[in-house]
């Protein structure tokens, strides 16, 4: 991007941000709940007055409208929107994300989250460890350098195969299990959990697009305001990226091949956990499927994208290294840089090869809930004068403090990102 235009995007942005400064963040999603009658992202005064509205006919009826969930929009409705808003409810209707109508019934006093996600998110919303009774991990056991609280709870198997009989010997109230339907040894596990009296939830907890709303709905579940808390600092990130990039013509944007593994001669794709566009950047394979798929060597040369982003193996980078000791990941970008077929491409021509552990990518082995600090790298990445003032190491620092509770120093412990952001 030339220096003009720079200057041009940047005294743009500053205009936009005295106009928008002193203003809340605003969501741009439904809250699922029942109550929540007006179809905005919060149940509050409002939603009371449009019930007011439907029983005396000036409003419609709406899907959320009938918050106890009883097939009538009446006054018991009113007393229990009032009743949510004081946190005094005894039973909560939702939709999770798998489209599942729930009510959960309260006090909620034992939890049991299959997968890291599930546990990470609890711990962001401050939900008491002690009414978390069982946890499950993915296929790569427990990161306990991110979780050395829960190295003593009872694990009742992976995510994807949970044990059903040891979470039935916990007596949870809620089991939170993967959110997407149709994953049918899941479904089995649902079912059989249900038929036991067990309330099970499904819900994603991966992706920038649907975290928010999870997030703000199990604030609603778990009684937990530090949802707003988190969900202020997190959308106050993703719009200051958004804002800018939204500036940035096509023409200006680089051509981004995002490779989530690399074995010599193997090339990947991974397209839909990849957020180039977000971040900035142009999908040089966007035209391709957004599953993880094998990619010919040759269309990389082909297009020879301006910068490459490699997913680090699973086993390089962590909380639990010295910040120092990149070898591993240093070791992954020399791989894709000596490769005889990658010499005439752009990215590695120009030294634009950026390596990043799963541990900030959604859907590998060791990642979490923190695709927030992945897009503020690319974007520094892609666009390092327009982002010079973003530091993706102090948000991911203030995340792992303030949202975690961890006393982890990023200067001292964890390897995430190489080159490193202070030697780029």
């Amino acid at each position: 991007m030339n220096t003009s235009r720079i200057a041009a995007l940047m005294m743009l942005l500053a205009s936009i941000m005295l106009l928008t400064e002193a203003s809340a963040v605003e969501d741009d999603f439904t809250l699922n709940v029942f109550g929540n009658a007006n179809m905005d992202e919060a149940l509050d005064e409002e939603d009371i007055e449009y019930v007011h509205g439907i029983i005396e006919g000036t409003n419609e009826v709406t899907e959320l409208a009938d918050a106890n969930y009883d097939g009538d929009v009446d006054e018991e409705d009113i007393a229990q929107i009032e009743q949510i808003i004081d946190g005094e409810e005894t039973e909560l209707t939702l939709i999770d994300s798998a489209d599942r109508t729930v009510t959960v019934k309260k006090p909620i006093t034992r939890i049991v989250p299959t997968f890291p996600q599930a546990i990470e998110t609890l711990r962001t919303l401050k939900v008491p460890k002690d009414h978390i009774v069982g946890i499950g991990t993915w296929p790569t056991p427990l990161d306990t350098a991110f979780f050395p609280e829960f190295v003593d709870v009872p694990s009742i198997g992976t995510g994807w195969d949970p044990n059903v009989e040891e979470i039935l010997a916990l007596h949870p109230d809620v089991v939170l299990l993967f959110g997407r339907g149709g994953v049918s040894d899941l479904d089995s596990v649902q079912e059989v959990l249900e038929s036991a009296d067990i309330t099970v939830l499904r819900f994603k907890l991966q992706t920038p697009e649907t975290y928010r709303e999870e997030v703000k709905t199990l604030g609603y579940v778990f009684g937990r305001d530090e949802a707003e808390e988190y969900l202020d600092w997190h959308e106050e990130i993703l719009k200051s990226i958004e804002e800018r990039v939204d500036m940035i013509p096509d023409e200006d944007k680089p051509k981004v091949y995002f490779a989530p593994s690399f074995k010599e001669g193997e090339y990947y794709i991974y397209g839909r956990y990849a957020y180039i566009e977000t971040a900035g950047g142009l999908d040089t394979f966007a035209d391709q499927p957004d599953n993880y798929v094998s990619i010919n060597p040759e269309a990389i040369m082909a297009q020879s994208p301006d910068i490459i982003v490699l997913v680090a193996p699973w086993t390089a980078g962590g909380y639990d290294l010295d910040a120092s000791n990149t070898s591993d990941l240093e070791g992954a970008r020399n791989e894709i840089l000596s490769q005889p077929e990658m010499q005439n491409v752009k990215a590695v021509k120009d030294g634009q090869v950026y390596v990043i552990a799963d541990h900030l990518v959604a859907f590998f082995p060791a990642s979490g809930c923190r695709q927030i600090i992945q897009l503020a790298y690319q974007a520094k990445w892609f666009h390092p004068e327009l982002f010079e003032d973003l530091d993706p190491k102090a948000i991911h620092q203030e995340y792992l403090t303030r949202f975690q509770g961890l006393d982890i120093d990023l200067d001292e412990n964890g390897v995430f990102v190489y080159p490193l952001e202070e030697t780029t």
